[in-house]
């Protein structure tokens, strides 16, 4: 692997990550979101921009589910953004903030893409019991 990157699901009002999808670094953010979502019902999703996809945004609506997603700044079609529900987002962030605060995950040690995703999954099992 080149890299990876850690994909997460996030309760309302809490940092406890709901569930995990890793891929390998190289690859695109927004092919995971489907994938991350499938057997969760929010009402709302908030995402970063490298989420903006028409799919993406097809896919939520066609479940009544709301896309609190930036447009890119490339984006052809003008789309409004709920930015007041956006600054919600700011968990997610501390969230990858604590977990980088145990040191095997925010320098990768582990070679294996199964035990990173086990040390991700302990660490946030170690900061749910805070």
């Amino acid at each position: 692997l080149l890299g990876r990157d850690a994909h997460k699901s996030f309760r309302k009002n809490s940092d406890s990550p709901l569930k995990f999808i890793l891929i390998g670094g190289q690859e695109a953010e927004c092919k995971q979101a489907i994938p991350l979502l499938e057997n969760l019902n929010p009402s709302a999703v908030l995402a970063d921009k490298a989420y903006d996809t028409n799919a993406l945004r097809e896919w939520l609506d066609n479940r009544g589910i709301k896309a609190v997603i930036p447009p890119k700044s490339n984006r052809k079609e003008e789309i409004e953004c709920d930015y007041w529900h956006y600054k919600e987002r700011h968990a997610v962030e501390c969230m990858f903030g604590k977990l980088k605060h145990y040191r095997r995950i925010a320098t990768r040690y582990e070679k294996k893409a199964i035990n990173y995703m086990g040390m991700l999954s302990f660490s946030s099992v170690l900061l749910w019991l805070r």
